[in-house]
């Protein structure tokens, strides 16, 4: 894919009809969903002593709650099968699903459109893990990224459109809820025959015995995903991005009649903007990642998905909502902008969010039980969907919570959650603050990373120029990297937090403290062993003056003891700054200044039986060049 738009996989076989397959399934998801809650909403409908408040968050629930029972059998079906024979089935089942919501539309029976709303909620079970497990299958390690980020901004485009549609057909008198009975069964007799065309996708575990249990099935699919530390952390992370999104998106009818003073086409306006949003956010991952999986993105998504909540909060507190009026006088008060701003804002950060989150899971999991990941991802979904709303109906119902309430709530949890999770995973924070420091002090642009490999052991080195090196390698790639660092810049004020969350591994030379060094080289093996990636400052010290050191020999008895190949990098322009020694020998003494262009290069791997401690110093001086 490289050189390519993204754009271009909607022009191939291997991609194109499942995109498309699952933008009309969404669709058609949200053209019943929304049109059953405005159907509620405006229409004063009760069901069970429930008004159409607790109705609309009930909804959420019971659409849900078929991926709390059935993921784990969806993630088996889709290991077992070939995917298309799953992907067929799940569609012929919705058009069985939607005759039965155009039955109850027609009767304005809200028992029978619960029901179809639980099937509805089935078919997406079933189709959730063939539709994350087939991309690794169909695209390749760089398109993975950019197929990710159309399927999520596909999959807002076709909410907006759903949401869209349901809201303006069901509001039609005076046949608005027969006229989208019948949209909802065309829309999935076509999705039936575009699915027709999707290619073939192997089993990836044809032997695998279904397990028809599934309490015991969603235990094992658990357990399976906790193995991977990373896989399942970011599981949780995108599961609280389904509670965040869930609550929010159950207030947009409310807040709309209750808040704004709009009538239907507002609700449906506000869910279109957050639509909107989440596929801008999506489509920009690809080009703010460099086509690679890129976790740095994942707090900055998070933060502004904190702080545009509760600015939302602060604007709709003080409004006082007059009628119920259209999307035009909704646009024309000033005051409704810092709404609309605040929502679009708010989900564009979903998407920055979300997309490298699921991205990871992809690439980190095991393909012979990826679907059964997904499942397991979709069940931690579901849950965390499902406790968002029987919150939201506890805070409605006992604590009197009005819906700016619920959308403060909401923005102050996604901060303590954020903070919690970046507690449990730094690997994510960390590239996020290592981008933020290093884009406040330099210009930094690299080239050649790519020769450092996506996945298993290798070790980096680099020349030595400042006492931010570490942190410059970090921002710039996308592995995490274990540094081994001179135990006295390891101590450095205020970097030494960043040094111990990126478990840098201290080392002093064998006279000063022959333990130290005893303990780094083991620690550097280990780290090696379990496949990560460490890096390295064979002159052992900073450069006084500018010139490179010579390179000492422990790299080659790391390289000889564990087999691992090597990558040289050079750092350039770092002399002479701020963070750098400077021409007297102090450090932190400003020379040039901030904002100066730095540089890193990287050459090519050297095999674990050509390295030798004079050649990969003879490797970094010609990739740094003149520019120090």
């Amino acid at each position: 894919m490289s050189g390519h738009s993204q754009f271009a996989l909607l022009g191939e076989r291997r991609f194109a009809p499942f995109f498309w397959t699952q933008f009309l399934g969404a669709m058609n998801d949200n053209v019943f969903k929304n049109g059953m809650i405005i159907f509620m909403a405006f229409g004063g409908m009760t069901l069970a002593g429930m008004d159409s408040n607790l109705l609309v968050n009930a909804a959420g629930a019971v659409f849900i709650l078929p991926f709390v029972l059935f993921s784990a059998f969806a993630g088996q079906l889709a290991d077992k099968y070939e995917k298309t024979r799953v992907v067929r089935g799940v569609k012929i089942f919705e058009i069985v699903v939607m005759a039965l919501g155009a039955v109850g539309f027609v009767t304005a029976n809200l028992a029978i459109l619960f029901i179809a709303l639980f099937a509805m909620g089935l078919h997406s079970t079933l189709f959730g893990p063939v539709k994350y497990s087939i991309l690794p299958q169909a695209l390749q390690q760089d398109e993975l990224v950019g197929g990710n980020g159309l399927v999520e901004s596909g999959t807002f485009v076709a909410i907006l459109l759903g949401t869209i549609a349901g809201g303006v057909l069901v509001a039609m008198k005076p046949s608005g809820p027969m006229i989208v009975a019948a949209s909802t069964i065309v829309l999935a007799v076509i999705g039936y025959l575009v699915s027709r065309s999707v290619p073939e996708a192997p089993a990836t575990d044809p032997t695998l015995k279904l397990n028809w249990n599934p309490f015991t099935e969603t235990a094992a699919n658990l357990r399976l995903a906790a193995k991977n530390i990373v896989v399942w952390r970011s599981m949780l992370g995108i599961s609280w991005l389904w509670f965040y999104g869930a609550m929010l998106l159950n207030q947009f009818a409310n807040m709309s009649k209750d808040v704004l003073g709009g009538n239907e086409q507002v609700a449906t306006a506000l869910l279109a903007v957050f639509a909107v949003g989440v596929a801008v956010g999506s489509l920009l991952c690809e080009r703010l990642s460099g086509k690679k999986v890129e976790i740095g993105l994942v707090p900055f998504g998070s933060i502004g998905m904190s702080l545009f909540a509760i600015d939302l909060y602060f604007a709709t507190k003080g409004l006082k909502p007059v009628g119920h009026s259209g999307v035009g006088e909704f646009i024309a008060k000033p005051e409704h902008w810092r709404v609309i701003a605040d929502l679009f804002l708010l989900s564009v950060s979903g998407g920055l969010y979300s997309v490298p989150l699921y991205a990871l899971i992809q690439e980190r999991a095991d393909p012979s039980h990826r679907s059964r990941i997904i499942a397991a991802n979709n069940i931690l979904n579901a849950i965390f969907m499902v406790v968002s709303a029987l919150l939201a109906i506890a805070l409605i119902k006992f604590a009197h919570f009005n819906v700016p309430e619920l959308i403060l709530t909401i923005g102050v949890l996604n901060a303590v959650v954020a903070t919690y999770i970046y507690t449990l995973t730094p690997e994510f924070l960390l590239r996020f603050l290592c981008w933020m420091l290093i884009s406040f002090a330099y210009r930094l642009r690299v080239k050649g990373l790519e020769n450092i490999p996506d996945k298993g052991p290798v070790i980096v080195v680099a020349n030595h120029v400042s006492y931010v090196d570490a942190l410059v390698i970090t921002a710039a790639c996308r592995r995490p990297i274990q540094f081994v660092m001179d135990h006295n810049i390891f101590k450095t004020p205020v970097l030494a937090w960043v040094f111990r969350q990126m478990k840098a591994i201290p080392i002093a030379g064998a006279k000063e403290d022959p333990a130290m060094m005893a303990q780094a080289f083991e620690r550097v093996k280990q780290t090696l062993a379990d496949g990560d990636v460490v890096g390295i400052f064979p002159e052992g010290k900073l450069t006084k003056d500018g010139e490179m050191n010579p390179f000492r020999p422990g790299i080659e008895r790391i390289v000889a003891e564990t087999g691992v190949p090597v990558v040289p990098l050079a750092l350039r322009g770092l002399w002479g700054s701020f963070f750098s020694r400077s021409v007297d020998g102090q450090a932190f003494k400003r020379v040039r200044g901030f904002f100066n262009r730095i540089e890193l290069v990287g050459g090519s791997l050297v095999p674990a039986g050509n390295v030798t401690a004079p050649g990969l110093e003879a490797d970094v001086k010609h990739l740094r060049g003149d520019v120090r």
